[in-house]
């Protein structure tokens, strides 16, 4: 009896340390290099969702890959205004990203427009935005149904959270991810450095 009482222990002081050194370098490669998340709507239609409701998009975001803030035009990003480490453990593989209007609204998006470039918006307050430095101009591919730049403005880099580079589910549109900004969508101008 005696030998089964120590096995036992062993056994859960094992799995307590194993734990405890599992989960903070689950959280932390979750964070930092990469994780995985479901797009849900119709905002990057064709892109992703071509389907609609009937099956969402789960494409890997990196975050390592952004660490500098190095995007460019066609990039699909993810944009997180907060991080909120409980959703993380309770969420283990799908990170919540979050809109920067709304918290509670996800969001992943394209990159139109770069610091420095003018873009025609597409029923913006103004008709023309020069993008401030330090921040980027996103929009949906489904120009109709997509919350984005057009209707909160240019977006902080600091908010920047991951590059969308491959779609993982379903199987049968296994792809990576690559870069396109629709001809009709290119910046008019870029300011000269």
């Amino acid at each position: 009896m005696a030998h089964t009482q120590g096995f036992g222990r062993r056994y859960i002081k094992a799995f307590f340390k194993g734990f405890f050194v599992a989960v903070p370098m689950t959280v932390t490669f979750l964070d930092r290099v990469a994780c995985v998340a479901r797009v849900e709507g119709a905002s990057m239609q064709p892109s992703l969702n071509p389907g609609g409701r009937q099956a969402s998009d789960v494409v890997l975001l990196n975050h390592w890959s952004i660490r500098n803030y190095d995007v460019q035009r066609g990039d699909i990003v993810s944009l997180v205004t907060e991080m909120d480490l409980s959703l993380v453990l309770l969420n283990f593989l799908f990170y919540i990203l979050r809109s920067p209007r709304n918290p509670e609204q996800k969001i992943i998006k394209r990159v139109i427009a770069l610091e420095g470039d003018i873009i025609k918006t597409i029923g913006y307050k103004k008709k023309y935005v020069k993008v401030p430095h330090g921040h980027i101009w996103v929009e949906g591919d489904h120009h109709g149904h997509s919350f984005d730049s057009n209707a909160f403005g240019p977006v902080s880099l600091g908010l920047l959270h991951a590059r969308a580079t491959h779609i993982l589910w379903p199987p049968k549109r296994w792809q990576k991810l690559q870069p396109i900004l629709p001809p009709e969508r290119k910046p008019l101008q870029r300011e000269q450095e």
